[in-house]
């Protein structure tokens, strides 16, 4: 199981020394090259729940461009098991290997096997009918939701916060949020001291405050106080293009020498970086925004839309 060293980056912006803020970047996304930041973080406990229960085979759930998918399947190859992912959207099915797009192409030759869901029925995916239906097609296997988020997701993402107080003092945490399992996670971990700040990455996710608490309830039987989700900084919305965030990740990464990925953790720093010159944390607060990986899903936003943009990131 990973257990590298974390790394903190000072990020020295106009704005933050203004506001006599100190900010820092935690860099997650170097923890592992193929499963970075939260992605580990919520698959290790599920991985060893699986093993434990003598399961070779996970089955997960997700987008064509998850970020999730590609975790999974990587985790598959690095740790010995095989796995199967159901794609939301029946149409993509006819697409043979060499067609898919490059987030299900490197699941693939990660050997992961892709089924397919009809929209409607993915909707219903965590039923225990449309469950059980697909575990009776593809046999035996241990279910990990999508995007990862379950207690024992919570119990990985919680253990940042040790590890993160272990090297600096801290006020503020913070990151972005999809499903909300990596920011109830953090809760958990920093069980009602200091502040935590969710910046959602999708439109009209105000729902994640309610899906937080009811995580936090069934994890750890309480509902915290001392956070808050911010749902101004989707850009237009989950996996949306827009021209002025580009620009915002093209700057930073000019700035600092840091790659943000276009669906979360770029929306986390714009986000961050406006909270800090609104005054929204107090000066004198060290403030730490969570890198959370993600760079995967460059391949597939630039062939989405490789025809609005002159300029794109180099991954290597």
């Amino acid at each position: 199981m990973i257990d590298n060293e974390i790394i903190i980056q000072d990020i020295l912006e106009t704005v933050v020394q203004q506001k006599g803020i100190r900010l820092l970047l935690l860099r997650d996304d170097l923890r592992h090259p193929e499963l970075p930041g939260n992605k580990w973080r919520k698959l290790k406990y599920n991985l060893l729940e699986a093993r434990k229960q003598g399961h070779d085979t996970l089955l997960t759930f997700g987008g064509a461009y998850s970020n999730h998918l590609a975790a999974v399947a990587a985790a598959g190859h690095l740790y010995g098991f095989n796995t199967i992912g159901v794609v939301r959207g029946d149409e993509l099915q006819l697409a043979q290997d060499d067609q898919l797009n490059p987030t299900l192409a490197q699941a693939v030759a990660h050997g992961m096997t892709l089924r397919y869901l009809d929209r409607n029925t993915y909707r219903r995916k965590h039923e225990a009918a449309v469950q059980a239906e697909l575990l009776a097609q593809t046999g035996p296997a241990y279910v990990v939701p999508e995007g990862g988020t379950n207690a024992l997701a919570l119990r990985g993402c919680a253990e940042l916060v040790t590890e993160l107080a272990a090297h600096t003092a801290f006020d503020a945490l913070c990151v972005a949020c999809g499903t909300g399992g990596t920011l109830a996670g953090l809760l958990t971990g920093l069980a009602g001291t200091r502040q935590a700040v969710g910046i959602a990455a999708l439109k009209g996710g105000d729902f994640l405050r309610n899906d937080v608490n009811a995580l936090t309830q069934q994890v750890v039987g309480q509902r915290y106080t001392n956070w808050a989700l911010q749902t101004d900084y989707h850009f237009g919305g989950y996996a949306s293009f827009s021209p002025p965030l580009l620009a915002f990740i093209r700057e930073f990464q000019q700035r600092h020498g840091v790659l943000l990925d276009p669906l979360y953790t770029s929306k986390l720093l714009f986000g961050v970086l406006d909270l800090i010159a609104k005054g929204y944390f107090e000066p004198g607060s060290t403030v730490v925004a969570v890198h959370t990986g993600g760079l995967q899903a460059w391949a597939g936003f630039r062939q989405r839309y490789e025809s609005r943009s002159t300029w794109w990131p180099e991954i290597e």
